[in-house]
């Protein structure tokens, strides 16, 4: 009875749940996620205290570019999930030459651009395509879609104005059938990480286009 008392004493904690693997990791198109509601009401991104981490040459390049690069932080995460790391400005000088984004004589960006996001990665071996008037690809576990959804995809629960025009990392569904994706402009955790919307909601936002990532 001592030497069972003794191992019973001696039992070791269960371990920690596994992490989901289906899950990549996560990144905001600014680089302190809880800071993005507050850029999305005004807040100046020059004040973000994390801006050296995302590769910028300077704090003005970093807050001229930081509400354009929804598609940058898509495949910033699809990226880190194949275990290969980069600066979301790494990837934006990589896109850019290859026609990813237009800086136009005015000061707009126009991007992202799937054209040449889509060829940064062909040129990696990865047979990323372009997705047009398709309302949900299927996907295979590691496989990725960047989606295009209106903004206000962060509140399903108001009714879009149109659809497009914002870019989420999609990356399968559950076990009720929900599209599970990243949000790189969600406000909080719960609409950045891990975002689960029915397929109906989902349709309401999504413009029927993307990039889809294959393994």
């Amino acid at each position: 009875m001592a030497l069972l008392g003794l191992l019973a004493g001696c039992a070791m904690p269960p371990p920690p749940p596994r992490e989901d693997p289906l899950i990549p990791p996560y990144f905001a198109q600014w680089e302190s996620p809880e800071l993005v509601g507050e850029f999305l009401d005004g807040r100046d991104a020059a004040t973000d205290p994390r801006w050296a981490e995302s590769g910028a040459a300077d704090i003005a390049e970093y807050a001229r570019w930081a509400e354009h690069l929804c598609g940058m932080a898509c495949l910033k995460m699809a990226m880190a999930a194949r275990g290969q790391t980069h600066t979301i400005h790494d990837l934006r000088r990589g896109v850019q030459p290859l026609g990813g984004y237009v800086e136009q004589s005015d000061g707009f960006i126009r991007g992202l651009i799937y054209a040449g996001a889509v060829r940064w990665l062909n040129e990696r071996g990865i047979a990323a395509r372009i997705v047009l008037d398709e309302p949900m690809p299927v996907l295979g576990p590691g496989e990725f879609y960047i989606a295009s959804v209106h903004a206000a995809i962060r509140t399903p629960e108001v009714e879009p104005p149109r659809r497009g025009g914002h870019l989420v990392l999609v990356f399968g569904t559950d076990e009720d059938g929900r599209w599970r994706f990243h949000n790189p402009s969600g406000i909080g955790a719960a609409q950045q990480r891990d975002v689960r919307l029915s397929p109906e909601t989902f349709s309401r936002f999504h413009a029927d286009r993307g990039i889809v990532i294959p393994l």
